[in-house]
């Protein structure tokens, strides 16, 4: 069966607010083929079925956290209200909610676009946590090939000239005489 609606466009509507992925009432109303205060009625006639960790609404704060980084355009675009956002266990329990068979199928990609969005983020976590051990492994490296190229340096650099020293030296400063001049 081919999509309804493609993952990529689902994984643009999916934000992270207060540590969770979620979605907004809004985009998921489009996504339903309802309109977004009827979504909204629906899910306040079933508040029991939405606690707190499946859906909540944003504040001001968040909602200008959102337009600054152009989540979305305006305050306008919310249409007046604070919306509500629903995480990925409230998107499922919308489906029952809301029970037409666009709604079913939406929900469907939904669900998929979650999946494949955790999927990614624990392949990112496994590929950083590669990176980290490469870049400490090449600053052990780029530590040793320092003292190598200092090592050269002193070896390259031109002898200080000889020059006569007159007067007596003892024998200890001697051993440590000879020992610098062999550098």
């Amino acid at each position: 069966m081919k999509e309804l609606i493609p993952v990529e466009v689902i994984e643009r509507r999916i934000f992270l607010i207060r540590g969770q992925k979620v979605m907004l009432d809004k985009d998921l109303a489009v996504l339903y083929g309802v309109k977004p205060i009827r979504l909204r009625e629906q899910v306040k006639r079933n508040t029991r079925r939405f606690p707190e960790d499946f859906m909540f609404q944003l504040n001001d704060q968040e909602i200008d956290i959102m337009v600054s980084q152009n989540a979305i355009p305006s305050r306008k675009h919310l249409g007046g209200s604070q919306p509500y956002v629903f995480t990925e266990q409230g998107v499922a329990m919308l489906a029952t909610v809301l029970n037409s068979e666009t709604a079913i199928q939406a929900n469907i990609a939904i669900m998929r676009a979650f999946v494949k969005l955790r999927e990614m983020l624990a392949t990112h976590k496994e590929f950083a946590h590669k990176l980290e051990q490469l870049e400490k492994k090449i600053e052990r490296h780029d530590e040793e090939i320092s003292a190598i190229f200092e090592a050269i340096r002193l070896l390259m650099a031109e002898p200080e000239p000889k020059a006569k020293k007159i007067g007596f030296i003892a024998k200890e400063r001697q051993a440590v005489y000879k020992a610098v001049r062999k550098r």
